[in-house]
């Protein structure tokens, strides 16, 4: 037990040792600090590299490279579907007349191609031949049967007619006669009978002659019952039935008549239809053919124009700047469909050509002047326009790097050109703004603190900070609108508890290790919120828009000593060129301290 509290007792005063240790380092680490910052805001900073604004001409402009490009020119392109290959190719650089063959493509599939259409449009043509004289016979086929139909109808008809008022009446006169006949008969026999009778009464005649006479009225008399019969027959059950069948004729021949013509019509329209596809698919055939010609044509190219042969490869990188890289044309090359080929310059004006950084892209307008040094002709300088500026980021570029975008621009440049060559590298200065008297200072010494451009300034080894009104720059200098006066100094680096360093620098990978950036921190009263903003000029930094610098401010302010100084003097030792180079590269997601932008 007495060594269990021992035990407990020891830890405990270990506890407090360590709490008491951990509470006097934050105390020294709070004073050091707190020394730190008084030593920098109320001392001087003999080690701080400082400049004297200077008042006097100032060039603001925008510098690139670019090429050399003719401004007027014929673009030859390969003409052929799919892909050819390069069978012979004028020598690049040769001056050629307008009709002088430039490239000849391999044929040899579209020969072969060729022959096979010729054969299929032999048998179309055949199948439309077929169907045009089978239409002819369908016509005269049809015409026919509707001929017979009509005529068969028409008797029918006539039929009718002729019954009704023709056999019909002859046949009821002859029964009609019949009958007369059969009377008369009949009277005759009963005359005879009744005499009969009376001289058998008195045996004038025979037994047998009496019944002779008897048997004649009987016949006489059953002719007449045979005759008024036909009669009765022929009127109440023959002429109807006749009547009802001649009828029945005429509308089975009518309708016979009907589709007669509704089937020749049907047979027409699809004799005619079959006739119309096959003459379009003779004309399809015969358009394939005439186009396999045409392909076959156009695989040897010639000059449209006269002018100087200018391989496409050769000043692909003029017109989408040096990141697009194309294989040398030559012969036995593949070419695709609508491939530029050959470039025919066909004037002597020229132009250049130069891609401009999105941060650039403000300040370029069209028809500034522009001072264009060429590598290959070192000794003389040209001048010229600025005439177009893409309204787009080149597509090419953002594919290779999404986060570099550059506006393709054209400058025509004065004169005729003859001593230029398309495809020579250039420079291209191009002028913004010039000052004949004006102040500026380096554009590390202008920083955006509070949402204002503010520089530090240094006067009898107190530093002031100064809110100033900025114009443009040239990526070294920038102009100073009001707020300093010239020959006061002020500091290329911020006072590091008033600043956050620039974000180039602060991104670097050997500041990172200062440890993760508490998410609770908030700048405590007296200090200055410093944040990159972009500031337009002539605006005094009215209307910026705030950065995301809080986490590299507050990861700075968690720094140890060590580590910001290896920094600021980091910072100190960079180059103009490095610090442009490393501020272009951090452009697109980080934003600009200034419309120029001054430290840009």
């Amino acid at each position: 037990m007495a060594a269990n509290a021992d035990w407990r007792n020891s830890k405990e005063k270990g506890k407090r040792f360590w709490l008491i240790g951990v509470g006097a380092l934050a105390a020294l680490l709070v004073g050091y600090f707190a020394l730190q910052r008084s030593s920098i805001v109320e001392g001087s900073i003999p080690e701080a590299p400082t400049f004297r604004v200077r008042e006097g001409p100032l060039l603001i402009s925008v510098t690139e490279s670019g090429t050399i490009s003719s401004l007027e020119q014929a673009v030859i392109k390969s003409e052929v579907q799919g892909q050819a290959q390069i069978l012979w190719l004028i020598e690049e650089g040769k001056q050629v007349k307008e009709g002088e063959l430039l490239v000849h493509l391999d044929s040899s599939r579209l020969e072969d191609q060729l022959i096979d259409q010729e054969i299929r449009l032999q048998n179309t043509e055949a199948s439309f031949i077929n169907a045009r004289e089978t239409l002819k016979v369908v016509k005269n086929q049809t015409k026919s049967d509707i001929s017979r139909a009509k005529l068969e109808f028409q008797f029918a008809k006539e039929d009718l007619v002729k019954y009704t008022e023709g056999d019909y009446p002859k046949e009821v006169k002859e029964a009609q006669a019949r009958i007369t006949i059969a009377e008369a008969g009949m009277a005759q026999a009963v005359e005879d009978l009744q005499a009969k009778e009376r001289l058998a009464e008195k045996d004038f005649v025979t037994r047998t002659e009496l019944e002779a006479t008897r048997r004649a009225y009987q016949k006489a008399e059953l002719d007449l019952d045979l005759a008024n019969a036909s009669m009765e027959l022929l009127q109440k059950y023959d002429y109807k039935r006749e009547v009802a069948e001649l009828r029945s004729d005429i509308e089975e021949t009518e309708m016979a008549l009907e589709r007669v013509q509704l089937k020749a019509s049907a047979d027409i329209v699809q004799s005619e239809a079959n006739l119309k596809a096959k003459e379009s698919e003779y004309h399809r055939q015969q358009g394939k053919l005439d186009k396999f010609l045409e392909q076959i044509e156009k695989t040897k190219i010639y000059a449209p124009t006269d002018g100087l042969v200018v391989y496409a490869t050769s000043s692909s990188s003029s017109r989408h700047g040096p990141m697009r890289r194309q294989e040398p044309l030559e012969e036995g090359q593949m070419v695709r469909e609508r491939q530029e080929i050959i470039h025919l310059p066909t004037a002597t004006s020229v132009m250049a050509r130069v891609s401009i950084h999105e941060s650039n892209l403000m300040k370029v307008k069209l028809g500034l002047g522009v001072r264009i040094k060429v590598d290959a002709i070192p000794d003389k300088s040209f001048t010229g326009r600025v005439t177009h500026i893409a309204p787009l980021p080149d597509a090419q570029s953002v594919w290779m790097n999404p986060d570099l975008k550059v506006y393709a621009t054209e400058i025509k440049i004065d004169g005729d050109g003859s001593e230029l060559r398309t495809g020579m590298s250039c420079e291209a200065q191009i002028m913004i703004e010039q000052y004949e008297k004006t102040l500026y200072v380096p554009v590390q010494a202008v920083y955006v603190v509070n949402g204002k451009p503010t520089v530090f300034t240094v006067e009898g080894g107190e530093i002031e900070e100064r809110k100033v009104e900025i114009g443009l720059d040239n990526n070294r200098m920038i102009r100073i609108a009001s707020g300093l006066e010239a020959g006061e100094e002020v500091l290329l680096t911020p006072p590091l508890d008033r600043a956050a360093v620039a974000e180039d620098v602060a991104l670097d990978d050997s500041f990172v290790e200062a440890g993760p950036v508490p998410s609770d921190r908030r700048a405590t009263p007296g200090e200055h919120d410093f944040r990159p903003q972009s500031v337009h000029p002539g605006q005094g930094g009215e209307g910026m828009g705030q950065m995301p610098s809080e986490e590299m401010r507050t990861r700075f302010e968690n720094m140890s000593p060590e580590q910001r100084e290896e920094m600021r003097k980091r910072y100190e030792n960079m180059s103009p060129e490095e610090m442009q180079k490393m501020r272009q590269r951090m452009q697109g997601g980080q934003g600009r301290r200034g419309d120029g932008p001054p430290h840009q």
